[in-house]
């Protein structure tokens, strides 16, 4: 006859055989732990995407969303390839990226776009503002156009990396305006500083980049702010669009969150879910505010479906561009 003991320890090995089993379904990635995260930065430290990566960085450890977030930063032509191949199927290392990576993997040529990776958010946006010296003869933006019209290659655009945003932008222009973009004059700075100093020493004719990195040389007169490339006027931000103006173009400069392939759609919800959960905090609002960022969130399938869209835009553009 079996002991009435006996039961009662069957149970107990049940429950932790059970409990076990559990804890193994967890660490298979059926779902997304907590413990640590890390955010890889498709730019150089200090860089707007990394300000961005960092931000996330704080508030997902202050609001405990996550125990432990680590941001790393490489170039972004390097990133995306290594990010892909290392981290296929982890949940727990989400790549931080942006309109500029489009442009950037598509004037190499490389095997590996955006579109290998899983959208998760878009989170902010900053507008192109195009720039004058304040002594310029160039007094508006139908000055500006007049002369590239007249003599294109004559005018010369100074801003960021080749087939950035600055960059596209341009073309952009030139393509609203009947102009070949081939015949473009652009000249490429490594950062905003070494643009406004061209601008400002009169290297260039214009210059192109976020408002955010000319807003101070514009409030203290020394650029003299032509348009902006928003689809309308800016609530406290006394620029005409481009536009009003006749150029049909509009365009910003977004930095979003991406997951590596092969996570699965339970793992991609709850990191869309972490995104928002870290974006709607009051710490998010006033780091919008600080940094001037403009809220561009966007989850989901409608990121999807906007990041299809812009890639193909994008690509476009930088196809007119003709870079040889």
């Amino acid at each position: 006859m079996n002991s009435p003991h006996l039961f009662p320890m069957a149970l107990r090995r049940m429950a932790v055989i059970f409990g076990m089993i559990l804890l193994g379904l967890a660490s298979t990635g059926s779902a997304l732990a907590r413990e640590n995260l890390e955010i890889v930065s498709a730019g150089n430290p200090g860089g707007g995407l990394y300000q961005t990566a960092s931000a996330l960085q704080q508030i997902m450890q202050s609001e405990g969303i996550f125990q432990k977030v680590t941001v790393t930063s490489h170039s972004s032509t390097i990133t995306l390839a290594a990010f892909i191949n290392s981290h296929k199927g982890n949940p727990n290392k989400l790549l931080m990226s942006g309109v500029a990576m489009i442009g950037a993997h598509h004037f190499n040529r490389s095997s590996v776009n955006l579109s290998h990776v899983i959208p998760i958010a878009r989170l902010t946006g900053q507008y192109e503002v195009i720039v004058v010296p304040a002594n310029s003869k160039i007094q508006t933006m139908k000055d500006l156009v007049a002369q590239f019209k007249a003599e294109p290659d004559k005018v010369s655009w100074g801003g960021g990396s080749v087939a950035g945003t600055d960059h596209v932008l341009t073309g952009m222009i030139a393509q609203a305006l009947g102009v070949d973009p081939a015949k473009i004059n652009y000249v490429a700075y490594a950062g905003g500083g070494a643009t406004q100093a061209s601008i400002l020493g009169g290297k260039v004719t214009a210059g192109i980049g976020g408002y955010g990195e000319f807003e101070a040389q514009i409030n203290a007169g020394k650029l003299r702010a032509l348009a902006i490339s928003s689809p309308q006027r800016i609530p406290g931000i006394d620029v005409p669009t481009l536009k009003e103006q006749g150029v049909d173009v509009e365009l910003f400069n977004w930095r979003a969150i991406f997951a590596p392939p092969g996570i699965t759609q339970e793992q991609k919800m709850e990191l869309i879910s972490v995104v928002e959960k870290t974006v709607r905090t009051p710490a998010w609002e006033e780091t919008l505010k600080k940094n001037a960022w403009t809220d561009r969130y966007l989850a989901g399938d409608q990121f999807k479906n906007f990041f299809d869209a812009e890639q193909s835009r994008i690509e476009k553009a930088i196809n007119a561009l003709r870079i040889p």
